[in-house]
């Protein structure tokens, strides 16, 4: 068993608080690495570093910039395997859904190749006799984000990508359940031509959190994770003067109209439910057929497709539909909530809580569920599971549906697959929610367009990556100049309108 570092000043660095997390492999529940929990002083240390390289690569012009992000493109494909492979072996996932999840990130970071364009300010020629005002947009200094465990490549690349196109620095706090693949990230950003300090990487728990979060230095923190983390994060953040984006929970729903392709439907519940064991704030959790004989339909066509999947380890071949959850405690956390929709009433169509595999019986692998019936009062609704079950709540119109998704505390993201034009534009037009799909599963955006979503699945003003994420990282700084010419008339002590 190995013992994981920060990555601090260029180098990695061991840990010097003498408090440690596990790091398991999910597939056999067995310890693999340990990874370091920073202390505030050590926090203060990646700061100050931070700080120091910052106003030097600030001076840096925005198409140099650019071009260290064109080389970390080179480096992530070059390293794509390597990257999968370790992000599969501390997470779960499959080697291709890994690989997605480093793909999706690099995406962000080709979108900030065009830093120069989205850095340009404005300029108004004679807004007065003699006088001309412009923008410029700066960066705030030393930022820092705080990553989830699902999507240990992705969300990091989101956050520091445009970050550092910004000319800002940023310290990195990944979660500690899968800390390698944003070690390795680090150490490509600098053989992409990051000067030394830019980019930190400091793990730790709650501890190092409130370190961030209470640092007079850094300015701007992100967030990816549960609401109530992200509630936290966003009020302390604040309430320091910082400035915050948090993104939480979701529950997001899929209404099947009667007319919808049931096929295509099917394969896209399936996929959306169970891919990377449900363990993606997008992943879509209920399904909201319209009419009965549409639900009816829909459950015949999930049963056989569901019955179908491959669930085992990463190591096991790319047939392997998904993986195990990331812990002991999420496993029990899933099965816990399953149980609690049998009690209160739930139909359970397709029941994995006795799923085991043969020769990885201590790993965390959770079979999947499907219920049918379930109501807005139930747990398994209210709540988000993060794990593979998939919950029909059957609608009687489509307003019905509407409504279900309208109502729910969380607003991440929806969709509706249907023929009928009419419908889902009404349905985009009108849902609360913050990305929309029709006909389309899982509707994040892409890299030039903002990821976010509504109600409390986020807190803040912006949205990840897109143009908004050079809005969150920089500053404007507007300027009125005059250039009078002739001879000085002397001070005006007035107030003057412009002429």
């Amino acid at each position: 068993m190995s013992d994981l570092t920060h990555y601090i000043g260029g180098a990695r660095v061991a840990g010097t608080s003498g408090r440690f997390a596990d790091v398991y492999n999910p597939a056999t529940g067995e310890v693999q690495s340990r990874v370091p929990l920073a202390s505030a002083e050590e926090m203060d240390h990646a700061v100050q570093a931070a700080a120091a390289a910052q106003p030097a690569w600030a001076a840096v012009n925005p198409q140099r910039r650019a071009r260290v992000m064109m080389k970390f493109v080179t480096l992530l494909n070059r390293d794509m395997d390597k990257l999968a492979e370790a992000l599969s072996r501390e997470h779960g996932k499959t080697l291709p859904d890994a690989a997605g999840d480093v793909q999706r990130g690099l995406e962000v970071v080709e979108y900030c190749i065009g830093a120069p364009q989205m850095l340009k300010g404005e300029f108004t020629d004679s807004a007065g006799p003699g006088i001309d005002m412009y923008s410029m947009r700066q960066p705030l200094g030393v930022c820092a984000g705080i990553t989830p465990f699902n999507f240990p490549a992705m969300i990091p690349m989101w956050m520091f990508a445009p970050a550092i196109a910004c000319g800002n620095a940023f310290i990195l706090k990944p979660s500690e359940r899968d800390p390698s693949v944003p070690l390795m990230l680090a150490e490509l950003m600098e053989e992409a031509g990051l000067p030394k300090g830019i980019l930190q990487v400091v793990n730790g728990d709650k501890a190092a959190v409130d370190a961030i979060l209470d640092h007079p230095v850094i300015q701007s923190i992100g967030f990816v994770g549960s609401t109530p983390i992200a509630e936290y994060i966003y009020g302390r953040g604040c309430s320091n003067g910082k400035r915050v984006q948090c993104f939480g929970g979701a529950k997001n729903h899929m209404i099947i109209m009667p007319d919808a392709d049931m096929d295509q439907a099917a394969d896209a519940l399936v996929g959306a439910g169970y891919g990377a064991a449900g363990e993606r704030c997008m992943a879509i959790s209920v399904a909201v057929p319209v009419g009965n004989d549409t639900a009816d339909r829909l459950i015949a066509k999930l049963i056989p497709r569901i019955e179908k999947l491959k669930v085992g380890p990463y190591t096991a071949g790319k047939d392997v539909d998904y993986g195990p959850v990331v812990t002991a405690a999420a496993k029990q956390n899933i099965l816990r909530l399953v149980q609690a929709g049998v009690d209160q009433g739930a139909k359970l169509v397709i029941d994995g809580r006795n799923f085991a595999l043969q020769g990885y019986e201590d790993g965390f692998f959770v079979g999947p569920h499907l219920f049918d019936h379930v109501t807005a009062d139930m747990d398994i609704y209210k709540k988000e599971i993060f794990g593979p079950v998939l919950s029909t709540v059957r609608a009687q119109s489509y307003e019905e549906a509407l409504g279900l998704a309208m109502s729910h505390e969380y607003g991440n993201g929806t969709a509706i697959f249907t023929r009928d034009g009419d419908a889902a534009r009404d349905f985009a037009n009108r849902v609360n929610v913050g990305m929309i799909g029709i006909n389309v599963p899982i509707p994040v955006p892409l890299a030039y367009h903002t990821f976010g979503g509504w109600k409390k699945s986020a807190f803040g003003d912006l949205n990840q990556h897109g143009p908004d994420s050079f809005k969150f990282y920089t500053r404007t700084k507007t300027i009125t100049s005059r250039w009078p010419s002739g001879i000085k008339e002397g001070a005006a002590l007035n107030f003057r309108p412009m002429e």
